[in-house]
Order: structure tokens, then sequence, then C-alpha cells
């Protein structure tokens, strides 16, 4: 793992590497939309999904088919689905100067309580990748369902350089 030195003072880009994460392929939309849309020095992104080449890899809701870790880990991987979509848009994670919000939708049965432990996933992905300095503020909230029946989406709003 990168030291707190080193990590303060890499990039995104270079952050990643040292961690030894792999972001997953670009996501492709699922309908008449797009991935992501920079508006001046803002870019939001669509919902991300815990998706590999458009399969899902968790599917159910919280509190009943899936485990708080498995939604922890769906919630990573919608969030490094993000930042393969904020590459692919950008070019590099290094033009990121600020994560300006973080949503994550959980869908989970009526009684399961457990919504920040499985946004951690995302958060923490954030957190390795941009550094403390970076976090956000963030929506937590659990819905009846979410698209295809997966388990987790992210939603990203970034602060980019020109």
């Amino acid at each position: 793992m990168v030291s707190d030195n080193v990590a303060q003072a890499a990039g995104a880009e270079q952050r990643l590497k040292g961690l030894g994460i792999a972001l997953p392929p670009p996501p492709t939309p699922f309908g008449a939309y797009v991935e992501a849309v920079r508006i001046g020095k803002l870019l939001f992104l669509s919902g991300m999904l815990p998706v590999i080449d458009r399969k899902p890899q968790f599917l159910g809701r919280l509190g009943g088919e899936l485990s708080v870790e498995e939604g922890r880990k769906a919630a990573e991987l919608a969030a490094l689905s993000a930042l393969s979509a904020v590459r692919d848009h950008l070019g590099s994670l290094d033009r990121v100067t600020a994560v300006a919000k973080l949503g994550v939708y959980i869908a989970a049965d009526g009684d399961f309580r457990d919504h920040p432990k499985v946004a951690d996933g995302a958060s923490e992905v954030l957190l390795r990748v941009f550094g403390r300095e970076m976090l956000s503020g963030r929506v937590v909230l659990g819905v009846a369902s979410l698209p295809l029946g997966l388990p987790v989406e992210v939603e990203l709003v970034l602060e980019v350089a020109e």
C-alpha cells in the first residue's frame, strides 16, 4: 500500500498504479443517456452500477439476498466504474480537482439499517484514489429497487481542470 506521504504527493493516476487498482472497462449506457456531461468546471456522472461489460456483478437487495459486505463490494465496483467513465471522458483522473458530491443509492429491504457501511465502499475508493483532501459530502438513500435488480447505484459530481 502507498504511504500517506507518497499518496499525498502523487496524482490520482499514480495512486491507482501504486495501489494496484485496475479500473474496469468504461461503462456504456443502458438507455438513451450519456455517462458523463461536463458543464463548465463540473463533470456530472450518470448513475454508475456494479457491472462489468454490461453484466451485473451483484443482484438483489441489501438485507435480503445480499450481505453488507457484498453491498460494500458492489459500491466499490460502481465507484471504480465511475472512475473509468471519468478517465474515458477526461483522458486522465489527474484532471479532477475536487469531488463535489457523492450520492449512493442502495436497494434494501425495509428494515435494513446499514446504509452508511455499504456507501463506505464507494467513499473509500475515492479516498484512496484522490486523497483525504478531496473527500466530499455525500447522500446515502435506501430505495425499493434499482435498475436491472442491482443493489447499488453511485452518482458523482466532480470539479475538473480546464
